[in-house]
């Protein structure tokens, strides 16, 4: 046997790779007397290592001898033996191998054998392989296709035929471009020539449009190409898999658009209401609507809600811009400023909506009712001109307030059903914000009414006194308790008072009224400080169980030059000597009024003349970077030059103690006796 011809055969291409083969001859007595180069790649011996030695000591494994020896005498008895044999590499595993024993005589005519053994794992795994992939091609929802270099469908599976809505056999020899041209097929084929070029697999490549399975709607596609290799790693093409996405990419634009909606609410909760001022709530509402939902947002009020108690026929059926927000530069911006008042027309689709409170959807037909003023002729166009339109209601605790126009451009899509849907929840809220200002706004002009018609920032002039008095509340927006009052006593003695309600608002408000108008009541009986705290008291138990006040009541008499002075609970009075010494008073603070415990007493305060007594609510001295000591030192350095007048130095007290805006209200009364 000429070795060259076995050792070619043995390196034959598809052979090699997948059917590796061995070839070797022994002879009578079972010795090696030929050994082709793939046996000896396959397992590891030199012909040098072999020739002329046992077969069955060097490839036998010790198991197998015996069987070894029986197949041998078969062979040699003229018998072709097959089998599935296990035959020992050199370097000692074990190489499992279907083999052919064929008699075989040499060219002297002596008996042997030829062996022809197959390393057939690399098939076997192929023939699970291709199991596989029928399987995979048969059954897999998952679209599948193999290509050619030239990017010609090789194959396609069932689920991809369906996907494109043409059968199977005519994809076959033909490119995506001549199947679904539908589709961006261009692109595409540009990523499947990159694969083959780059050799890398390319996955999640979207692929959207049309084909003729569903030609009346859109579809999208997850794509992946992974190229096609041989054994040898030569590229044959590539595998292509196709998943249909369109319901989940649906599903994940409404996640998102659903996770945008909560967002945008949640933003909503600290954008909108941040004050109680009506007209700033609806400008943070319009703010809230564009750009994100809207192209332009109106917000417009009823003058009759607006206010209530002057309204009148005049009024009935007025709306009053309070904000707008046109970022469009083509819009007549000059006819959309907040304050302009126009009537809404009678039988009009606006006067509906008012009526019934239920938002509805505005198209260009409505607009000429909308707009009915002759000079609005510009507004009136602009609107004509846009693409879709809402009008909706401003509707809080079943009352209606007014309504908002939300509309888009021509450029941007219509308002759909989950727009609308947020539109009307942003509104609505919105209208509860734009209602609580409305009744905050009432409620602080009727306390406001209450405290002036209450309280008399006019102090008396009382004889051998020197008066004067600030009261400083903490917001613009809201009504504290905090009061003074002189009052005018026989026999040239003067009532001082001050005292502070717990709250805020007209509840606290009219308690002060109370207070104040129970003092001037008891104090013209010439009671003494302690009967009178002890009469407040009762007076504000009687008001309820969670009320509670502060108070110093204090009674000048210019004939003996003291005062008595007695407190509920109240911050001790500063008292400062002619030659400037101050002190705070040290008797019993008492308890606050309304907690039933009357434990009051009557401190005498020599007052010379020159001299200064300060009361003040704790809003002077307490604040949240200092403590009760503090503030009084802090007080005492303010009070160091008692000798300017009387104005001057209250002034310059508040605006050494208050050097910020007050965190609490605050009122400060000050005596000076005169010689």
């Amino acid at each position: 046997m000429v070795e060259q011809p076995l050792g070619a055969v043995g390196y034959a291409g598809v052979l090699r790779e997948l059917l590796p083969i061995a070839l070797w001859r022994e002879d009578a007595h079972g010795r090696i007397v030929e050994w082709s180069l793939a046996a000896q790649d396959l397992l590891g011996f030199r012909p040098q290592d072999v020739l002329d030695r046992p077969a069955s000591a060097l490839l036998v494994p010790e198991g197998n001898r015996e069987l070894a020896d029986q197949l041998t005498d078969r062979v040699q008895g003229g018998e072709t033996v097959v089998g599935t044999l296990s035959v020992r590499h050199r370097d000692g595993h074990q190489v499992t191998m279907e083999t052919w024993i064929v008699p075989a005589t040499d060219a002297q005519g002596r008996p042997g054998a030829l062996l022809i053994a197959v390393e057939t794992s690399e098939v076997l795994r192929m023939r699970d392989s291709l199991a596989a992939l029928e399987s995979l091609f048969g059954q897999s929802p998952i679209g599948l296709a193999t290509l050619g270099t030239d990017l010609r469908f090789l194959r396609v599976n069932d689920a991809l035929a369906r996907m494109n809505g043409v059968p199977a056999a005519e994809h076959v020899g033909r490119r995506l471009t001549e199947v679904v041209p539908g589709v961006n097929a261009v692109a595409l084929e540009k990523t499947m020539r990159e694969v083959l070029e780059q050799g890398a697999a390319v996955v999640d490549v979207r692929r959207t449009g049309r084909t003729p399975a569903d030609p009346d709607r859109e579809r999208t596609w997850s794509c992946s190409y992974a190229p096609l290799l041989d054994g040898a790693g030569r590229t044959l093409g590539l595998i292509a898999s196709l998943i249909d996405i369109t319901e989940s990419q649906q599903a994940e634009r409404d996640a998102e658009r659903a996770r945008r909606r909560f967002a945008l609410l949640a933003e909503a909760g600290t954008r909108i209401g941040t004050t109680l001022d009506p007209r700033q709530t609806s400008e943070e509402i319009v703010r809230m609507l564009v750009p994100q939902l809207a192209d332009s947002a109106d917000v417009q009020l009823l003058e009759e809600v607006i206010a209530p108690d002057e309204s009148t026929a005049a009024t009935h059926g007025v709306v009053r811009r309070m904000a707008a927000l046109f970022p469009d530069p083509s819009a007549p911006t000059a006819k959309l400023l907040p304050g302009m008042t126009s009537r809404i027309s009678r039988g009009s689709l606006y006067e509906r909506v008012i009526a019934d409170g239920r938002p509805t959807d505005l198209y260009r037909s409505d607009v000429p009712a909308l707009v009915t003023d002759p000079r609005a002729d510009e507004l009136r166009a602009y609107l004509m001109s846009l693409g879709s339109a809402r009008l909706v209601p401003l509707v809080a605790r079943g009352k209606v307030l007014g309504a908002v126009v939300v509309t888009r451009l021509r450029s941007r899509e219509p308002f759909d059903e989950q727009d609308c849907v947020l539109i009307d929840e942003l509104a609505a809220r919105a209208a509860l914000n734009i209602d609580n200002a409305l009744m905050y706004t009432r409620q602080r002009a009727a306390a406001l009414t209450l405290q002036r018609s209450l309280t008399n920032s006019a102090l008396p002039d009382v004889p051998g006194l020197e008066l004067t008095g600030r009261y400083l509340p903490a917001s613009e927006h809201d009504v504290g308790g905090d009061w003074f009052d002189v009052i005018a006593l026989p026999e040239e003695r003067t009532g001082l008072v001050i005292g502070d309600v717990m709250g805020h608002g007209i509840h606290a408000a009219a308690v002060m009224g109370q207070l104040r108008a129970a003092v001037r009541t008891l104090a013209r009986h010439g009671i003494d400080p302690a009967r009178m705290l002890s009469s407040l008291d009762a007076v504000v138990a009687d008001m309820g169980e969670d009320q509670m006040a502060t108070c110093v009541y204090a009674v000048h008499d210019p004939a003996t030059g003291g005062c008595l002075v007695a407190r509920a609970g109240h911050p001790p009075p500063a008292v400062v000597t002619p030659g400037g010494a101050i002190t705070f008073l040290d008797g019993s603070p008492g308890t606050p009024l309304g907690t039933g415990e009357r434990q009051f007493e009557t401190e005498e305060v020599p007052l010379p003349p020159g001299s200064l007594l300060v009361l003040y609510t704790d809003g002077l001295i307490e604040a949240r970077d200092r403590d009760l000591d503090q503030g009084l030192d802090r007080l005492a350095r303010a009070l160091r030059h008692p000798g300017q007048p009387l104005g001057a130095l209250c002034d310059g007290v508040l605006e050494q103690m208050l050097p910020y805006a007050a965190q609490d209200d605050v009122a400060v009364l000050m005596a000076r006796p005169q010689p």
